[in-house]
């Protein structure tokens, strides 16, 4: 039951947000309420809210009730800032408009904007925005603002205080601001006089007292993210500009940021990096303070425990494992608008620090592959140490700045602090040119003991970083609740009264994310702490960062997988304690979320820094509740009788479609399926049954090419759509594809009865799953004469399951892609035409690293390639029949993305490609008809 003030709430804006927008029950708000720092707080409502109108309303009404509300883009903040015990109004789902505006020199963004997606815009302008948060790929632009995040390149010059054009933000009574709009400045001006005033009379105080304004100044030539924005009340005049500098930074505490144009930087085209190791900690410092005088873009630290956490990823170099103890690295990066001065700015750096002690030598690279391995490395650090923790503790972030020129010293003077509290084995990584560390260490907050430990260190580390260095204790993180009780030693007692004045000003009713920035309470960062009970070895080592959630398509539909861990988590603490059937009971009411909506597509584990794949707990919590195995085994051991069977149902199926219609087939089968089963729909565009597998007339000659052909089960049940009027399907156009490039093709003995398994696996009848592998294994060593022949697959799903699958056995199976590029592509003669196309990389295909020779396929068969900023269609295997809502949630933005000239789509799956056709805009074919209907036999063969 809803408290009183809250059940008002939810009725007073009942003509203004739908009642399905509104979260109560327990397992909502706690799978939704949790974030990436170490506090839990559980939201009486989650809400999200979609519109400027339906956000004012809601402040009106909280205003009028005394209901606190924390608004949230990502949740990927890591002090507390993001969690509600009240009102938890969500903005991922709706907010997502962006609009490049002058040439790339501003961009336009709404709260929901992803940062990676804002510079995947910018990025054919050679501009960026200036923020570069570690968490850019997942980081929402809303939240970026609100924190007044910045990064690795970005520095002070470049974060959002400093690039901000214009602001549109709400503010607690409901009234609303677009700074970079003279009409509503005016409005803005007539109606909140009040407002107005009360921050020039600020302004003016602190100006007028020459010390506190050289403090101001002083404290913001670091980064500095400790309490409010004091810097705008002595660098603007306008209390327009001062307001909209006020909200950068803080935290949801002042208004809803609604909106954001940022004037962009350059992103230079050239770029090369550099991993330098050092014998100790102190010499990377020293050589940190050489490097802030020489023309370099970022340097990160990384100490020994850092580089531990990660040295057995792909893309780090062996040669870490065999470091020394004391020994730290440096990852330095250049960037210049040409090569050569690319080179120049590289060779300065080597004789800029020749002085300084070695581990090893070193060089610059600008490969890209390498480069970018490195950066995504130090990225996800905080995860990555994290998830080296023990299992059932927290893991917890610091993150502080000191003077450049003090960094060696205090950086010794950290260290010790640490081992003397009993957390040696933290790392200490960050952005060492501007004397920003982070520190993490793990932590027990179930034992009360642990909590005092971590209360005597903080308060050390307040005085070690402000009295003794000089620094700061929050340089980028925000104040959130982990810094609260800290901000008069951070600022002294003057500067945060301004702030409490300004509180007042925007917040007079306290009811703008309460405990975060101004907390009277000095034990607030003890309290509302974050315990991680052990729930299952696939996904312990989550660290709940949320860097998961871009990637994942069910998210703000059903779960994302950080909150599909958070419920597993739950259910274990459950059990644990002792209530067995309280656990059940939760699992079972989120079955939907948790199991039925999941893609299990692994993009999940390709986002997440230590590769968690909660698509593979989800296969497993399939296998072990359903009942059905012997069925599944007898469909493996009869599987060709089950795809004729199939075959022979779906052109039924076209025959009663048109009888009855679409809508009436869906109905029908729908019900008659659920009778057996989970409801199977009839979607829209059902692909006709498949053309029998045939040869015709195979290439002959010394030089034909054998290649075994692994025609994909689904391509053998289901052909073209019934309206292409007869057009071949995937078998007949690869067959021709083939032939064309002079290769005699090869079928695997009993093809009919072959399948990879993944149909089985992701279901989660994994022994099924392994006999239809392994058999499959089998029949291609024989098709292929133990690896000699290549083996092609026309299905990128399937490709990659036997691929992974089949790997140890020595048999390694081609992608359609990899196989046009790798082999066929030097047999062909590709005549491009002028048409543009969408090549829609699905997600096996991103898992397989081979989005760039996709779009580079296209590029010889169309004048120009569109390939979609989107990771996954949805339609993940049959979820697409059982659960359309899940594809169309996946490409709800897919038209919309798409540029009108496109005419056709095409793709690797033809599962995906109904789904694309129904949700795209414009038919989504294979793209082996596209290659077919571009290319012909090289002509030095033609006779």
């Amino acid at each position: 039951m809803l408290e009183p003030r809250y059940a008002t709430l939810v009725d007073r804006l009942s003509g203004v947000i739908e009642e399905q927008r509104w979260l109560s029950d327990p397992a909502d708000t706690l799978v939704h309420g949790t974030d990436a720092s170490f506090y839990r707080l559980t939201p009486q409502l989650v809400l999200q809210v979609e519109t400027l109108d339906e956000v004012a309303a809601l402040l009106r009404q909280c205003s009028k009730l005394g209901v606190p509300v924390t608004f949230r883009a990502a949740g990927t903040s890591l002090s507390g800032q993001a969690v509600s015990d009240s009102v938890l109004a969500l903005t991922s789902r709706a907010w997502t408009a962006l609009e490049v505006l002058d040439g790339g020199e501003r961009i336009r963004c709404q709260p929901a904007v992803v940062g990676r997606r804002a510079n995947a815009m910018l990025s054919p302008y050679g501009r960026k925005i200036g923020p570069d948060p570690a968490s850019i790929n997942a980081a929402m632009v809303g939240g970026i603002v609100a924190n007044n995040a910045s990064g690795m390149c970005c520095g002070t010059a470049q974060n959002s205080y400093n690039t901000l054009s214009s602001l549109t933000i709400v503010l607690a009574d409901g009234t609303r601001l677009d700074s970079g709009d003279p009409a509503s400045v005016a409005a803005f001006r007539r109606d909140r006089p009040d407002l107005v005033e009360a921050v020039g009379r600020i302004a003016a105080d602190a100006a007028g007292d020459p010390r506190l304004a050289a403090r101001i100044r002083a404290k913001y030539a670091m980064k500095n993210t400790m309490g409010y924005s004091l810097n705008a009340l002595v660098d603007f005049d306008d209390p327009i500009d001062i307001i909209t500098h006020l909200m950068v930074g803080s935290e949801g505490t002042l208004g809803f940021i609604a909106e954001v144009v940022y004037d962009t930087v350059p992103d230079d085209p050239h770029k090369a990096s550099a991993l330098i190791t050092f014998p100790t900690i102190a010499e990377a410092c020293r050589a940190v303070t050489a490097l802030a005088a020489l023309p370099v873009s970022a340097v990160e630290l990384m100490d020994r425990t850092s580089l531990r956490s990660v040295q057995d990823q792909p893309a780090v170099p062996g040669h870490l494992r065999d470091l020394g103890q004391d020994v730290a690295a440096l990852l330095v990066e250049v960037r210049a608008a040409t090569p050569e001065e690319l080179e120049e700015r590289a060779a300065a750096v080597r004789a800029g620090i020749a002085h300084i002690e070695l581990e090893r030598e070193y060089a610059f690279t600008d490969d890209a592959t390498v480069y970018n391995g490195y950066w995504n490395i130090r990225k996800g650090l905080f995860p990555a140490v994290g998830a080296v923790r023990e299992v059932g503790t927290t893991v917890v972030i610091e993150d502080v700045v000191f003077p450049v020129d003090r960094l060696a010293a205090a950086t010794l003077d950290l260290q010790q602090l640490l081992a003397r509290h009993g957390y040696g084995d933290a790392g200490i990584f960050g952005h060492a040119l501007e004397g920003n560390h982070h520190f993490v260490f793990t932590q027990d907050f179930s034992d009360p003991a642990e909590v005092e430990r971590y209360a005597r260190f903080i308060d050390e580390l307040g005085t070690l970083v402000v009295e003794t260095h000089g620094g700061a204790l929050k340089a980028e993180h925000g104040t959130g609740r982990n810094m609260a009780p800290f901000l008069e030693l951070e600022w002294g007692r003057d500067a945060v009264a301004l702030m409490r004045r300004i509180k007042d000003a925007f917040d007079p009713d306290g009811i703008l994310n309460p405990g975060v920035i101004i907390n009277d309470d000095p034990t607030a960062h003890l309290q509302h702490l974050k315990s991680i009970p052990p729930a299952d070895p696939l996904i312990d080592t989550c660290t709940e960062c949320g860097f998961c959630e871009a990637a994942c398509l069910s998210h703000d539909l059903t779960f994302s997988p950080r909150q599909r861990i958070v419920l597993q988590r739950e259910v274990a603490r459950l059990r644990a304690a002792g209530s067995p059937d309280a656990a059940d009971a939760l699992a079972a009411s989120r079955e939907y979320e948790f199991a039925e909506t999941c893609a299990t597509d692994g993009l999940c584990g390709t986002a997440c820094p230590v590769g968690i794949d909660t698509g593979r707990l989800v296969k497993q919590h399939r296998a072990a509740t359903h009942d059905e195995s012997r069925v599944a085994a007898a469909v493996a051991d009869r599987f060709g009788a089950a795809t004729a069977v199939a075959r022979r149902a779906v052109a039924g199926g076209h025959v009663a479609q048109r009888v009855v219609g679409p809508r009436v087939m869906d109905a029908v089968v729908a019900g008659a399926s659920s009778l057996v089963g989970d409801a199977t729909h009839w979607v829209p565009n059902m692909p006709g049954a498949a053309d029998p597998l045939d040869l015709g007339l195979q290439p002959v000659g010394s030089d034909a090419l054998e290649v075994v052909y692994l025609s994909a089960c689904v391509n053998r049940i289901f052909g073209p759509p019934p309206a292409d009027g007869g057009e071949p399907g995937v078998a007949r156009r690869t067959v021709n594809l083939l032939h064309k490039a002079n290769c005699r093709v090869v079928i695997p003995d009993g093809i009919d009865d072959l399948c990879c398994g993944l149909a089985f696996e992701s279901q989660g009848f994994a022994d099924a799953g392994a006999t239809m592998l392994d058999r499959l294994g089998d029949a291609l060593l024989a098709a292929s004469d133990g690896g000699r022949r290549p083996i092609v697959c026309d299905m990128s799903p399937c490709t990659l399951h036997a691929r992974t699958g089949l790997a140890e056995r020595g048999i390694h199976v081609h992608d359609i892609v990899d196989m046009m590029t790798d082999v066929l592509a030097d047999r062909l003669e590709f005549e491009p035409s002028d048409e543009i196309v969408s090549l829609f990389p699905v997600c096996s295909l991103r898992k397989m690293g081979l989005v760039d020779q996709l779009a580079e396929l296209g590029r010889r068969c169309a004048s120009d390639v569109h390939v979609p900023d989107l990771n996954c269609c949805g339609f993940a295997g049959n979820r697409g029949m059982l659960h359309p809502e899940l594809n169309a949630h996946a490409l709800r933005d897919l038209d919309e993305r798409t540029p009108d000239e496109v005419t056709a789509g095409y793709s690797t799956s033809r599962t995906c490609e109904i789904g694309l056709t129904t949700h795209g805009g414009r038919p989504y074919g294979s793209l082996v008809a596209l290659l077919d209907d571009h290319t012909s036999p090289r002509r030095s063969r033609v006779t």
